[in-house]
């Protein structure tokens, strides 16, 4: 009685007290009652009188109510009728996030006399929340090499339901190239992979985009979407590979935020974007994706919350090196939680060599450095190691002693730094490493030749340059360093002796500058080729050479010269032209050459002076001279011309010509007519023209036969007192200018002819008597004697 008029606060602390220390006053059995969650405030969840076996009326004699273990009022108890009533909305997420099955604990208490019931609310979950991806738009970059098979891990779809109501299914939209594969993790969960059926075609079809489904097991079902995009992208055939398949990380739990968890790294044989990778976490759970973050360039793994050893051990990361071919590489990192190992061992270097020459022998020892933990045992013990892909090796001496020696060959050209990082891990629990990084230089040996840019050059310089003119340089490179590289140029001997090089062209032998020492001439050398060489300050020396093809222009610097009529001569060439020409009439043809080429000896003609204007012309082209107009007897019979010949040249060039034109009468020699004029030469002539020309060819033959027969009686009669009748024999040479000299003319100087006219015959015709030769040159007659002869034929 005493106990039932206290505060009524003291006499709950005393029934909780007793209801958790007075095990008999405990019922064995534990009632279990189940709601689904989101059910109404209010429902009816179960009656406790019938699981008692008590009265209505005992309920509210005996004080009964419902205790929960995190003492909160999920239900209430109805005193009135025993029932069990939801007394707020169950959120199964919200109580117990991914804990399955979701169990809350109770008692039913009564207080006079003191006596709980234990009894279990079991929270069913329903499909209330959809299946999301974390990131909407998902990008594949997938090179088009790729083969058939290859697989590609998605990131799976959170669904804070669980069970059958949690994401069971993935699916993707029908294509030609990927179909969808579902894995189980090691947590039961499912995440989807696609892979390629058919080989890509960036050519073709340079992206795809599909639509990737995740689908959970609820009645309905319920489902969330993420566009994938892939991007198709030229060959990238080497993928990353981790230094480590597994990364194994033990952790302190008191480790701070942004603690380094571990800094993993990749390597990939591409060059370029192919060759950049970029990290990430790979179909990881929400409790990772909030305790990790992974830095995408730098592979460095750190917290970014607080570690409890007492909720979660372990974790296990999967993480990816993707590079920018869309090519990836997996590897996992675990992650134990555990107590502290706080001293990380100490790396001493003792000596160090550096630079070393490129041509180094294998094995030599570059470094000799100590290792040292404070730790003790497992903890104290390391482990010392080097990048790979290095052309050094770590050597283990006595205790804890390493020498660091060249495994390779070096080469300075490739790689004149390196930076060596010795990683030293204990085997403490965490473990530790320390990383030290050693900087090694390679120095330089002669062991390239200079190179130049190209191995011939075409260089032009016109003509008529002066002096020391820059008309070029040759460059050459050499890919050592210091004195080695040094580079010194020089003209080699050419093949040909007899090419004065050392005359034409100099080169600056410390910038390869080349320059003409003479004035170059056109019309003597066009072109002429040499060898340079480019030599290093190295020891040994190393060369190499190079062909060098210098071209001349052409410039206008030769007038035209007229061939045809010499100026000369010491007569002047006198043209005969017979008053009676057609307009059109040949006179005579100029004819004119020029040294130079291309337009430098285009020429042209035109007439400069003439005695009377307008009568001759000149063709501009071929250097014609013609009658412009019919001659009359008003015109002059001495006609000077001055034809002026030029080239195209710039500035251009010309020569003159001086012409003497004699206007005769009778003149019956044949001419060019013009070609106006030959049109009408062939229309029929006139028979009256026809008789005035036979009559005329009629008299002049007569005439020519009477002075031969008068000629060779003269000639009879003055060697009357010869015997036989003998004709004088012609002896002697004829004038230089009638013969040619040269032997490839009618008659040589070497023979002579005796001609007579013989007279007894009657046939009055000239006959060749003989040949004599002249050997002796001052026994010949003169040719004076027969002065009256030669004048008989016209030779003055």
């Amino acid at each position: 009685m005493e106990l039932g008029k206290g505060n009524p606060q003291q006499i709950r602390q005393v029934l909780l007290f007793f209801v958790f220390l007075g095990g008999s006053l405990v019922c064995s059995e534990t009632w279990r009652y189940s709601v689904a969650e989101e059910t109404e405030i209010g429902s009816f969840i179960g009656n406790v009188v019938k699981d008692i076996g008590l009265g209505v009326e005992d309920l509210a004699a005996r004080g009964a109510r419902v205790i929960f273990d995190d003492y909160k009022p999920h239900l209430r108890l109805d005193l009135q009728t025993g029932n069990l009533l939801l007394n707020e909305q169950p959120d199964r997420e919200a109580l117990c996030d991914l804990t399955e099955p979701c169990i809350l604990h109770f008692q039913v208490l009564l207080e006079n006399p003191l006596q709980f019931f234990r009894a279990e609310l079991w929270v069913e979950d329903i499909n209330d929340h959809t299946p999301t991806f974390t990131n909407k738009h998902i990008l594949l970059k997938i090179s088009e090499s790729t083969a058939p098979g290859t697989s590609f891990q998605m990131d799976s779809a959170q669904d804070l339901d669980v069970g059958k109501n949690g994401v069971q299914n993935y699916t993707l939209n029908p294509n030609l190239h990927f179909h969808l594969k579902l894995q189980d993790s090691e947590d039961g969960r499912k995440y989807p992979e696609l892979l390629l059926d058919q080989p890509l075609d960036r050519e073709k079809e340079p992206e795809l985009r599909l639509t990737l489904t995740a689908l959970d097991g609820g009645s309905p079902a319920r489902s969330g979407t993420a566009l994938v995009r892939v991007l198709v992208l030229d060959i990238n055939d080497n993928a990353p590979q981790f230094e480590r398949s597994v990364y194994e990380v033990p952790i302190p739990e008191n480790s701070p935020l942004d603690f380094l968890v571990v800094r993993v790294s990749a390597t990939d044989l591409d060059a370029g974007i192919n060759g950049e990778l970029s990290y990430s976490f790979s179909h990881v759970s929400r409790d990772i994706q909030k305790t990790f973050e992974i830095h995408p360039i730098f592979g460095e793994v750190r917290l970014k919350a607080f570690l409890d050893f007492e909720l979660l051990q372990s974790y296990t990361i999967n993480i990816q090196a993707t590079d920018g071919g869309g090519l990836s590489g997996k590897s996992v990192i675990l992650v134990s939680v555990v107590d502290v190992n706080d001293n990380p061992p100490e790396v001493v270097v003792t000596s160090l060599t550096s630079p070393i020459p490129e041509n180094s022998s294998p094995e030599m020892v570059v470094a000799v450095f100590s290792l040292r933990d404070q730790d003790s045992g497992d903890n104290g013990r390391m482990v010392c190691s080097i990048q790979d892909n290095l052309p050094f090796l770590l050597k283990p001496n006595f205790k804890n002693f390493y020498t660091l020696e060249t495994e390779s060959p070096l080469d300075r050209e490739s790689k004149a730094e390196y930076i060596i990082t010795i990683t030293v891990t204990d085997m403490g629990t965490p473990r530790l490493k320390t990383e030290h990084n050693i900087t090694v230089l390679v120095s330089d040996v002669n062991d390239n030749a200079p190179t130049f840019t190209q191995t011939s050059y075409t260089l032009w310089v016109r003509e008529n340059n002066s002096p020391a003119l820059h008309i070029g340089s040759v460059s050459a490179t050499d890919t050592d360093a210091g004195a080695n590289a040094q580079v010194t140029y020089s003209l080699l001997p050419p093949p040909d002796p007899l090419v004065p090089l050392a005359s034409l062209v100099s080169i600056n032998p410390d910038n390869g500058h080349l320059f003409a020492l003479t004035s170059l001439d056109y019309e003597a050398l066009r072109a002429f080729e040499f060898h340079v060489g480019a030599t290093d300050r190295g020891s040994p020396a190393l060369s190499s050479q190079a062909l060098v093809r210098v071209l001349v222009a052409d410039a206008n610097d030769n007038a035209p010269f007229v061939l045809y009529p010499l100026q000369n001569a010491s007569a002047p060439c006198t043209e005969l032209v017979p008053r009676a020409a057609e307009p059109g009439y040949l006179v005579t043809k100029v004819v004119a050459v020029d040294g130079d080429a291309g337009q430098n000896a285009w020429l042209s003609y035109q007439l400069l002076k003439a005695t009377e204007p307008g009568l001759f012309g000149v063709w501009a082209h071929n250097g014609e001279v013609r009658t412009a107009r019919l001659l009359s007897e008003r015109d002059a019979p001495k006609q000077r011309l001055v034809v002026l010949v030029k080239d195209n040249g710039e500035p251009p060039l010309s020569a003159s010509v001086t012409l003497h034109v004699l206007l005769v009468d009778g003149f019956s020699q044949p001419y060019l007519p013009a070609p106006e004029a030959e049109a009408a030469a062939a229309a029929p002539a006139d028979p009256l023209t026809v008789y005035l020309v036979v009559a005329l060819a009629s008299v002049s033959s007569l005439f020519l036969f009477s002075v031969l027969v008068f000629v060779a009686v003269r000639l009879c009669r003055r060697a009357g007192a010869t015997s036989a009748g003998r004709c004088p024999v012609l002896e002697g040479h004829f004038p230089g200018h009638l013969v040619d000299v040269s032997g490839t003319g009618t008659l040589s100087q070497s023979y002579q002819y005796e001609v007579c006219l013989t007279g007894g015959t009657g046939t009055r015709e000239f006959k060749v008597l003989k040949s004599v030769a002249s050997n002796h040159r001052g026994s010949m007659i003169n040719v004076e004697e027969n002065s009256d002869f030669l004048n008989g034929f016209g030779f003055n």
